[in-house]
């Protein structure tokens, strides 16, 4: 196969990956859009035997109903960085506003709400339920009392709610908030004053509905998992979509399946672009995770833990932590193993990685996201710069014998066989490497992949500027300055590479760079940055190669 085609296989497989990234926006948000309508349009009552709004213990024996309406009494906790909203109805934690992240860069003053149950269902619960749980009598959620309506939190500071249950447990349940991070203890203190035997099982859920992902900046390209997240015995990290557990059937077998997988330790995240919530009990134990949908189509996720047994005036305590804030991968990791792993490069993540701590490296000294996406260039490049070289050697030598090449494919263009064994020849006696004009490409392509992930998943690039007009890397280009720049890079770049003797693989190679700025038109800034560094370096190295080697022909 002769050079000009190997490199036009390449280029449309590169057309041919581009255009799957935007059928697969189309039918996802075309999927997210009948599923949402579709709940709307019907309130069907699942048959699934966990259709409760707080979890079932594998020791019941009947299945109740609880009420589910919340009560309208909250108290709010302010952090430098979190705002909090608290229903006392069960102590459940119904809103997070993220202070430090805007949902608009032209918005400061207006955060993103991660958990928020006002114009969407998304919400951090915690109770106790099991035999005499006060969250699992028939009468509803316990209502707590605090000291307080609101909090400033600008030093460590617990937060305390308290009930009474009628069958003498006092329950304390504690928020312990450090100021400037996004995890919370929360934990239960139960005291039995009752004269019997009493037995409570901790659980921690997070409820979220089927509306789309408010955080999503693009409009264009692979989207960002929306869905469950954990660890099991044999997966320290495995994603569970909505659909996993849409039907009864599903989720029973997805529940057992999750029982025999059970570890100790372990967290459940919920993910969305940028940002995630996460519990994480205790690590000293096994729980069970079990999800569910209710019979509003809820989508939950639970952790059950083991059952306290509490003795006429004993007490005893549990507690998880609670994540709700940026995918900071320091962070996450530092709550427990694997919970960094919802920073999700895909596939190509052993490349993903090493470039992101580059990329964080960099920008630790410059300062600005784009220009240390611009020296990433140049070291990438610098990487492959003998490869590349090679490369462009090859295509030099090709440039000259274009002609002979032409020749050959007149004399011998219907006898395939001998062509290709007169090119072949003419190749092995001028040693010029066929195949050698597409490695610039191939090796760039992993790295232009590895970095979309990087972009669309590091919170740390969301709404970072770089110059000028562009003010978010994340975002595509406002004025579409830099496609237009990455378009004619292209066009100088296939330029200088030798015009295939094909009639149509020339027009083809005149109209790609067209079709590529078209795509890039919505790919993000950071993205195309890269693109365009990398081909001005590629066409000055090219160049001088070129030049250097036609010089020596004329001597």
């Amino acid at each position: 196969m002769d050079i000009q085609r190997t490199g036009l296989l390449v280029m449309l497989g590169i057309l041919t990956y581009v255009l799957f990234l935007q059928w697969n926006t189309y039918t996802e948000d075309s999927a997210d859009r009948a599923q949402q309508t579709q709940a709307e349009l019907t309130t069907e009552v699942r048959e699934n035997s966990s259709d409760l709004e707080i979890p079932t213990t594998e020791s019941s024996s009947s299945v109740r109903d609880v009420q589910t309406t919340q009560s309208g009494q909250t108290i709010s906790i302010t952090t430098p960085v979190l705002q909090l909203t608290i229903d006392l109805t069960g102590g459940d934690v119904t809103q997070a506003l993220l202070k430090d992240y805007p949902t608009d860069i032209d918005r400061p003053n207006d955060p993103i709400a991660l958990l928020d149950s006002r114009d969407r269902i998304y919400v951090a619960q915690s109770g106790l339920v099991g035999q005499d749980g006060p969250d699992g009598f028939e009468s509803g959620r316990p209502i707590y009392t605090s000291a307080q309506n609101a909090y400033e939190i600008s030093t460590e500071q617990t937060v305390v709610l308290q009930t009474t249950a009628d069958n003498g447990l006092i329950v304390e349940k504690h928020f312990h908030i450090h100021p400037e991070r996004y995890d919370i203890e929360v934990s239960h203190h139960i005291q039995n004053t009752s004269s019997e035997l009493r037995s409570v099982t901790p659980f921690v859920q997070i409820k979220r509905d089927n509306s789309a992902d408010p955080s999503i900046q693009n409009s264009m390209g692979m989207q960002a998992f929306l869905g469950y997240a954990l660890r099991t015995a044999d997966e320290r990290y495995r994603k569970i979509s909505f659909d996993d557990f849409e039907t009864a059937s599903d989720a029973r077998e997805l529940n057992a399946e999750l029982r025999d997988a059970a570890i100790d330790g372990g967290y459940l995240a919920l993910l969305q672009h940028y940002f995630t919530t996460a519990w994480v009990p205790s690590a000293d134990t096994s729980h069970r995770y079990t999800f569910r949908q209710n019979n509003e189509g809820h989508n939950i996720g639970s952790i059950v833990s083991p059952d306290l047994i509490l003795e006429p005036g004993q007490t005893a305590s549990t507690a998880s932590i609670l994540y709700v804030g940026p995918k900071d991968q320091d962070a996450l990791e530092a709550l427990t193993p694997g919970l960094e792993l919802v920073v999700d490069y895909g596939w190509l993540w052993f490349i993903a990685q090493p470039l992101f701590w580059c990329l964080q490296f960099i920008h630790s000294y410059v300062g600005n996201w784009g220009v240390a996406i611009i020296l990433v260039t140049v070291l990438v490049k610098a990487a492959f710069f003998q490869l590349s070289a090679s490369a462009y050697r090859s295509m030099a030598k090709m440039r000259k014998f274009t002609p002979e090449i032409s020749r050959l494919r007149e004399l011998y263009g219907d006898d395939k066989q001998r062509m290709s064994k007169e090119m072949m020849d003419l190749y092995k006696k001028e040693k010029i490497n066929p195949l050698g004009g597409c490695l610039p490409i191939i090796v760039q392509m992993p790295v232009f992949i590895a970095l979309y992930w990087v972009l669309l998943e590091s919170v740390e690039l969301r709404q970072a500027p770089f110059v000028l007009w562009i003010q978010d890397l994340s975002a595509k280009d406002p004025f579409f300055v830099l496609p237009l720049l990455m378009g004619v890079s292209m066009y100088i770049q296939t330029s200088l590479n030798p015009t295939p003797p094909d009639p149509m693989q020339a027009k083809i190679m005149k109209w790609m760079p067209v079709a590529f700025t078209f795509f890039f038109l919505w790919f993000p800034a950071g993205l195309v940055l890269y693109w365009v560094c990398n081909n001005v370096l590629s066409i000055a190295q090219q160049w001088v190669i070129t030049r250097s080697i036609e010089k020596a022909q004329a001597a």
